[in-house]
């Protein structure tokens, strides 16, 4: 929690710098997502680890023992995304909260702000109303400030239970490559071992980790957003990760009648050049 105190006054600064610079314009910010190990020394670098003792008050040996519980075999299909919310709420309160203060400072001075909460991971309707109970919250002891919130569609069982889901949220997002990993049951670190193979066999047309399949996960991308709209048929719908850049993932998205991609800053022109040959047919 002192981390934390340091780490607000710096997120609201970065969240405010955001809106000044989309004035006018809807701010998606996703809610910290990566495990924690990612932030703490890794086991055998003794001198960092002696330095975040001292810096905690703490011994080395609380330390260490912290890093070697934290540690997981499987950090991408573990304690990540909202289950990272869930157990450690300080985390999320602090974002949240730096978020909607930014909002509220910007807005006093006359900048036009529409801040998209999206929190990530979400497997079960249970856990986004966790965390949607807890943004509501802080928003209510901060005051009057317009905001939305959505969630990332990112394990199957998402896409399954969307009918449930998609009563909670103003707006889900595909994020597509953990959706791919997750429904192929591979990473796109270790994929690379064998998916040049595969191609080269023709055992896969393409590369799922870039284009998106059509047959597993585009399916289960279309029962999703079939589910979504039975219970919220106004919920805004669209995809997030590398294949919002990719012009056949886009066609896809076009026909299944999703309502924006987005993707890295690099791959912008791309994708606006094949969405816009996607509307024209």
């Amino acid at each position: 929690r002192r981390a934390l105190a340091k780490l607000l006054p710096m997120q609201r600064a970065d969240f405010e710098g955001i809106f000044e610079a989309m004035d006018g314009l809807p701010v998606t910010i996703r809610l910290l997502d990566p495990p924690l190990h990612e932030f703490l020394p890794a086991e055998g670098e003794k001198t960092k680890t002696e330095a975040l003792a001292n810096e905690l008050g703490i011994s080395y040996e609380e330390v260490r023992q912290i890093i070697e519980n934290l540690h997981e075999v499987n950090p991408m299909l573990g304690h990540r995304g909202c289950r990272l919310g869930i157990t450690y709420p300080e985390i999320y309160e602090m974002q949240v909260r730096a978020i909607l203060e930014a909002g509220i400072e910007c807005l006093a001075r006359g900048i036009k702000v529409l801040p998209e909460i999206e929190v990530p991971l979400v497997g079960d309707v249970a856990e986004l109303l966790n965390v949607k109970n807890m943004i509501e919250k802080i928003a209510g002891e901060l005051g009057e400030i317009d905001f939305k919130i959505g969630t990332m569609i990112e394990l199957p069982r998402a896409c399954l239970t969307a009918d449930k889901i998609a009563p909670e949220a103003d707006f889900m997002s595909f994020g597509t490559n953990d959706l791919t990993q997750t429904t192929y049951g591979l990473s796109r670190d270790d994929g690379g071992k064998f998916l040049n193979l595969y191609l080269e066999k023709g055992i896969m047309p393409a590369d799922p980790t870039a284009t998106i399949d059509r047959e597993g996960v585009g399916e289960l991308m279309r029962i999703c957003l079939k589910l979504a709209r039975l219970t919220n048929k106004n919920i805004e719908m669209g995809i997030c990760g590398e294949h919002g850049g990719d012009p056949k993932s886009v066609e896809f998205c076009h026909e299944i009648g999703l309502d924006y991609v987005s993707c890295s800053p690099y791959r912008v022109p791309i994708a606006r050049l094949a969405a816009a040959q996607a509307a024209l047919g």
